[in-house]
């Protein structure tokens, strides 16, 4: 079938589902004579980089305090212990996230509660908040999924109505917002992952961890490193967690681009959403109060592996995030329970696909996929819903 679409040229390499390497290329002079820079003044951890990077990056987000950390799933682990969560406390939060964000409250001795999601953002469902609050309930914990922020407003109101920390899990949410305020101030601290594939990505690991809170602030940059007020002397019992020097150079560089790359990914998800209009795939929503950054484009088929295996065929690499669900999952099945039914959750975890998303993507690549997705819907390989 011709659909007038581009097509790969049989030389052509695979359409990968992200790429870190393009991001890196795309920024090689740069990137490249900022390390040179850390690796000929030899300070590798905490230094003037880390420093920079923490003030910058806080006023992008627009609050007063960044704290640079080894990974996401650290900076979130650190922002709940900033905040007295330990053994005995309950954080609601989302069983469609990353695990990291269960393994980061779980590290702190504290019981998750996992409620359902908006079927449209794929976000907490504010709604589903109260009925899981015990007297021991201490935080909800919103992840801000694929690039689209939670409802804050109403959020943060039921979460102040019940005198409940609001601690935000930006992993994915770099540069987006929500009532024109960017997701990571509207909490009382927020944790960001650098991640390589992330909106803001390093070339390793690295996160910070965010707030409008001095002391929040101050006991962060104690915990970070040993619980030290003096070096060498732990005042209070913390570990190893520190952001490097290359990696905050390099952020740094990227930081620069940022609202750029997130404009790239918005006008790709335009042509995707375009081009793939007349299909049977349910396409991504935006709450119309969300700007949406498309960490990744995520769509619906009850099909979705005849699909993929589709796209797979035809060079175009996909991903599920995420294919299994917290509560689903083997690790923490039967011992991790929901408050509330978890039915949009499960749901979305059988029918959900994320297709090629990234700043250097081209727009010939977006219709060939689309054309690939075309062919196949058309064909009669899936079975057409409502």
């Amino acid at each position: 079938m011709n659909t007038g679409m581009p097509k790969l040229m049989s030389s052509d390499p695979r359409i990968p589902q992200a790429n870190p390497l393009a991001g890196y290329l795309n920024h090689k002079d740069e990137i490249d004579a900022v390390i040179e820079h850390v690796l000929s003044r030899g300070h590798y951890i905490l230094g003037e980089e880390v420093a920079a990077l923490e003030e910058e990056f806080s006023t992008y987000i627009g609050v007063q305090h960044g704290i640079g950390v080894g990974s996401g799933t650290e900076a979130l682990h650190l922002a709940l212990r900033c905040c007295g969560i330990g053994p005995g406390d309950e954080v609601v939060t989302v069983s469609h996230t990353a695990v990291a964000t269960v393994a980061a409250i779980e590290l702190c001795g504290t019981t998750p509660v996992l409620i359902d999601i908006d079927p449209t953002s794929f976000c907490m469902a504010p709604g589903k908040i109260e009925s899981a609050l015990t007297p021991r309930t201490k935080a909800v914990l919103p992840v801000h999924l694929y690039g689209h922020p939670v409802e804050m407003d109403t959020l943060t109101q039921v979460a102040r109505a019940h005198g409940l920390l609001v601690v935000e899990d930006c992993a994915q949410s770099h540069g987006a917002m929500y009532a024109g305020k960017k997701t990571g101030s509207w909490g009382d601290i927020a944790a960001f992952s650098f991640y390589p594939t992330k909106n803001l990505g390093a070339i390793g690991d690295g996160g910070m961890v965010v707030t409008n809170d001095s002391v929040l602030a101050k006991r962060a940059r104690e915990l970070r490193e040993y619980g030290w007020r003096r070096r060498y002397i732990s005042d209070i019992c913390g570990w190893n967690t520190r952001l490097d020097e290359i990696q905050a150079a390099v952020l740094r560089v990227k930081l620069l681009h940022l609202d750029e790359d997130n404009s790239k990914r918005i006008q790709l998800a335009r042509l995707y959403g375009d081009l793939l209009s007349g299909t049977s795939l349910r396409l991504p929503r935006t709450d119309p109060s969300a700007f949406h950054v498309y960490h990744q484009y995520v769509v619906q088929s009850p099909q979705r592996e005849l699909l993929r295996q589709h796209l797979n065929a035809h060079g175009v690499s996909t991903n599920i995030h995420y294919p299994v669900p917290i509560h689903l999952q083997p690790a923490y099945v039967d011992r991790i329970a929901g408050r509330s039914e978890l039915h949009n959750t499960e749901k979305a975890a059988g029918e959900i696909l994320s297709l090629p998303m990234f700043p250097e993507l081209t727009r010939d690549q977006v219709r060939y996929v689309a054309s690939t997705i075309g062919e196949w819907d058309q064909d009669g390989r899936k079975t057409v819903t409502a």
